[in-house]
């Protein structure tokens, strides 16, 4: 199943939330994107990106939250029955919404650490230690609300001998964050997000 998964993430990524993002880091935004995907079939329902110039709580997951609330409730399935992938490790923001939202996962593929090294956007683990007293984002993975999964996990318990060829997809993935996040990083003093 994790194969099955992990090459459905990979899809959506490139197909639907990297062109939505390549779109909003040309606008200022950073570089956060989301979906939300059916359990039963792994189809989309909805991706988006940050979109912080217009709202600065407009994350990737928030705004995405908002498209996926913005659907007709006769055809928006229910929570508890999606998937919610996320390109960076969610914010305490992003952590709050999906829980209130109702979902019981979530499962994103750059960790904090990264997001704090690779990406040069400290906000995440600043944030949860200066306002949580949580240090190196240690929060609980696993809980009675949700379980997180962390895809570069996920990836390295492969078994399968197809697995160079899921890792080199998602390198390619994580290569197009990084010019991503080198496109916003030289330019984000222009825009105005209150924390850039």
């Amino acid at each position: 199943m994790n194969k099955i998964l992990l090459n459905k993430f990979s899809d959506i990524f490139k197909n639907n939330i990297l062109p939505l993002t390549i779109k909003g880091v040309d606008a200022g935004n950073k570089i956060f994107g989301a979906a939300i995907i059916n359990k039963s079939d792994c189809s989309l329902v909805v991706a988006e990106t940050n979109n912080e110039t217009e709202n600065p709580i407009w994350h990737g997951e928030i705004h995405t939250l908002k498209k996926f609330y913005e659907l007709d409730k006769n055809i928006r399935p229910d929570e508890k029955n999606c998937i919610f992938l996320s390109s960076h490790e969610p914010c305490s923001l992003c952590l709050s919404a999906i829980t209130f939202s109702g979902f019981d996962n979530f499962y994103y593929l750059f960790p904090y650490e990264s997001t704090f090294d690779q990406f040069n956007i400290p906000h995440d683990l600043n944030i949860l230690k200066e306002v949580f007293n949580i240090s190196d984002g240690k929060y609980v993975k696993k809980n009675s609300y949700w379980k997180s999964y962390n895809i570069n996990t996920l990836i390295n318990e492969l078994k399968d001998a197809n697995k160079k060829q899921i890792i080199d997809s998602f390198n390619e993935i994580k290569n197009t964050y990084i010019d991503l996040s080198n496109k916003y990083q030289s330019s984000k003093q222009k825009n105005s997000i209150p924390l850039k």
